[in-house]
């Protein structure tokens, strides 16, 4: 037997000619972990500069006037029956004087002619009087 001290270019494997990629990839992983750790926590709650608590008490809630237009046209104020037009705008003159204004709360009954309230409304901004509600306009709903 012959011992074959030579290369054999027929069985040898491949020289490698990629470069080693492994260190590489270790290299970043520890320096990924490295920037997780060093990123702070983040916290879920917003910062807000909010206004310091007043010690003014509360304004107080105006006055309320109501009014009601009943089906013969008569007119109450506060569930007093008003004797005239006049005296109506009697009572809406001192309304408007008054500091702050008061509400005027209107409810008109189902059968009332419209000028009866039409009146009331007219009446009311006439003498500047802005805050008004008309209440019980729901059962005039389809």
């Amino acid at each position: 037997m012959a011992m074959n001290l030579g290369t054999n270019p027929i069985n040898e494997p491949e020289v490698m000619m990629d470069i080693n990629t492994t260190p590489l990839i270790d290299v970043m992983l520890v320096l990924l972990i490295m920037l997780i750790i060093t990123i702070p926590v983040q916290l879920h709650a917003v910062n807000m500069d909010m206004p310091a608590p007043s010690v003014n008490k509360p304004p107080t809630p105006p006055e309320v006037v109501r009014i009601d237009i009943a089906a013969d046209a008569v007119i109450s104020w506060n569930g007093q029956a008003l004797l005239d037009r006049q005296a109506l705008q009697t009572r809406l003159t001192e309304a408007a004087l008054r500091q702050p204004q008061p509400e005027l709360h209107i409810r008109s009954h189902a059968q009332a002619p419209y000028g009866a309230t039409a009146a009331v409304l007219a009446g009311a901004q006439r003498q500047g009087l802005n805050k008004m509600g008309i209440l019980g306009i729901e059962r005039f709903a389809d």
